[in-house]
């Protein structure tokens, strides 16, 4: 973690106002504060409720998806009423509004999903024509290659971050579930002009999350998928090497298509790139689930 200067006055972080939300909120805060040489209550928590925590009569997917748990956080941001956005990166639309930048993210937590259930602790285990809890397109299309589930799918991250990793019956690896992009990371978004803001947040970067990020949210934004689109992607760090695996999936788990690359890590945000122009040239615009 590199020393930041002390800030002339309150720092404001823009926060949705849910549990985990403001524990990812906190995490930033403590880290900043650290940064900066000052008490974490020099930096304020402003809780901003979005579109996402609006909807509660139809699946999110259904209403626009990406960007519903960010965009009045943004605005926010380009009004000048925070300083610093605090997203799960996952929910962050591969294209930024004019103006902004993703500026830092915290060491990464654990990418992978969860499974919980009192009925099994494996997929395996699941009996067949059971039922599973989940509003992600993604999960919802990789549960259906298995078979319908009697569980809820959830992160492994946001289960830590709560202190309810005990209600894990398994974490699903990698090779099996693919993660959604970003997911485990917690993403801090400033002005792209805002200098200072952009100084303090450069202090808690973690440059291997940040990495895995460029490739990551280079492969959604070369797919131009929405968010009814079930897309996968994850990167790992071995050295100087990144491996990046990323998929699409039909919503009902009938078809998918995945792709692989490795290179240096000074490339990944190229090797996600390509891999999502190669994905999109494959499935044709027909695979797409679009607004």
């Amino acid at each position: 973690m590199r020393q930041s200067s002390t800030p002339a006055r309150l720092l404001r972080i823009g926060s949705r106002g849910s549990p985990l939300a403001l524990v990812q909120a906190r995490q930033v805060q403590t880290a900043l504060a650290k940064a900066c040489g000052i008490v974490a209550e020099q930096i304020e928590i402003k809780i901003i409720r979005t579109s996402g925590d609006k909807i509660q009569d139809r699946p999110l997917a259904d209403a626009g998806g990406k960007g519903l748990f960010t965009k009045e956080i943004e605005e926010a941001l380009l009004s000048g009423a925070i300083d610093f956005a605090v997203h799960s990166s996952k929910d962050i639309p591969a294209v930024l509004p004019a103006g902004l930048t993703l500026a830092a993210f915290l060491p990464r937590e654990d990418p992978r999903d969860a499974l919980v259930s009192s009925k099994a602790k494996t997929l395996g285990e699941l009996p067949r024509n059971a039922l599973v809890g989940t509003s992600s397109p993604r999960r919802q299309a990789l549960l259906m290659r298995a078979s319908e589930m009697d569980a809820a799918v959830l992160g492994v991250a946001g289960l830590k971050r709560l202190g309810l990793f005990s209600a894990m019956a398994t974490a699903l690896e990698v090779e099996e579930f693919l993660p959604a992009a970003g997911q485990g990371a917690i993403a801090i978004e400033t002005r792209a002009a805002d200098e200072s803001a952009r100084a303090h947040a450069a202090a808690v970067d973690d440059t291997d999350t940040h990495t895995a990020l460029a490739a990551e949210r280079a492969f959604l934004a070369a797919l131009g998928g929405s968010c009814r689109t079930p897309i996968a992607g994850h990167a790992r760090l071995d050295g100087d090497a990144v491996r990046f695996r990323g998929l699409i999936a039909k919503t009902d788990g009938s078809d998918t298509i995945e792709v692989s690359r490795q290179g240096r890590r000074t490339d990944a945000a190229a090797l996600g790139a390509d891999a999502g122009h190669e994905i999109r040239a494959r499935a044709g615009d027909g695979f797409f689930v679009e607004d």
